[in-house]
């Protein structure tokens, strides 16, 4: 194995695998470098890095189980009415992956957190189980000019644990048997997800060892949080997996990225409206400054640039 091929076993990449002669399957991700970017951008409380870590790595994940060219997101939103500033709250987060494997995330809170250490702890802070929106946004990419319908399905919150409620969805909604497992330790994420497909054929009905996915599923709960952050793809395929006739795909790497532009940012400022925008930068000396949360770039506009916008 050479260095490139043993870094992208490490570090940032999505790995298929199948079972011969099964319609189970699965994928594992690790992400190191995107999500120390990601996590730069802001002075994230210790329990909301983990958080969005494992949003990050779950998005990976679905995506990953769909045949689309286009993005997934997984956003969390408290339901609640504006909190006090100083109470411990995560207002709303977000997570996306698309079909290159460019991965991005963003997150909001109020409060100092000073108790909240683990993931499970910052998804606590939505408020009660069954209070806040968990939701999937599922955007295919524009087609022949035309922008393709997108989905959003609405998750349940069940527990305050992001892989529980994401495999009850799947299997509530998609109908799709899932077993997912999620963790962060806020410098590096890793995930796994196992899947029972729908039998297609008499044949499959036949054929199949129905024991197998129990099995499986039982042997991938006892992955440790550490093995999955820490671990390369292969070495944890090998130690769950060595008694099953595993198939691994080519491994797809993954990447921070974000979509915004210069494009974007003046259509911003048109739908702010030209007095509005004007306004804005008479008040900041000339200028109106347009930054992303996602990356930190910041777009200048002075008068001149906003009179071209509304010419």
């Amino acid at each position: 194995m050479t260095t490139a091929t043993q870094a992208l076993h490490d570090f940032d990449m999505r790995q298929r695998f199948y079972f011969e002669q099964s319609p189970v399957r699965g994928d594992v991700v690790r992400i190191n470098d995107s999500l120390q970017t990601i996590l730069q951008q802001k002075d994230y409380p210790v329990a909301l890095q983990k958080l969005l870590g494992e949003m990050l790595v779950a998005a990976s994940l679905l995506i990953g189980t769909l045949k689309i060219e286009g993005r997934l997101s997984i956003q969390l939103q408290n339901s609640g009415a504006a909190t006090d500033p100083e109470q411990d709250s995560l207002t709303w987060a977000m997570a996306e992956c698309d079909h290159q494997g460019h991965i991005r995330g963003l997150a909001e809170w109020t409060g100092a957190w000073q108790s909240a250490q683990t993931a499970n702890d910052a998804f606590a802070k939505l408020g009660k189980v069954g209070e806040g929106v968990l939701f999937i946004n599922i955007q295919p990419d524009a087609t022949y000019g035309t922008q393709a319908e997108g989905y959003q399905g609405i998750v349940e919150r069940v527990a305050d644990n992001l892989a529980d409620c994401l495999a009850h969805y799947q299997q509530q909604s998609v109908q799709i048997p899932t077993l997912i497992n999620l963790a962060c330790d806020g410098e590096q994420a890793g995930g796994i997800v196992l899947q029972l497909l729908p039998r297609t054929t008499e044949e499959e009905h036949e054929t199949v060892d129905n024991d197998l996915f129990p099995r499986l599923k039982i042997l991938t709960k006892t992955l440790k949080a550490e093995e999955l952050t820490t671990l390369p793809a292969d070495e944890i395929l090998y130690r769950l997996y060595h008694e099953e006739d595993v198939v691994t795909a080519e491994p797809m790497p993954l990447t921070f990225a974000c979509t915004c532009s210069q494009q974007k940012s003046e259509s911003a400022i048109f739908q702010l409206g030209k007095p509005a925008a004007l306004e804005i930068a008479n008040e900041h000396g000339d200028e109106l400054a347009l930054d992303c949360g996602f990356c930190g770039h910041v777009y200048r506009f002075d008068h001149k640039d906003i009179e071209m916008i509304f010419a």
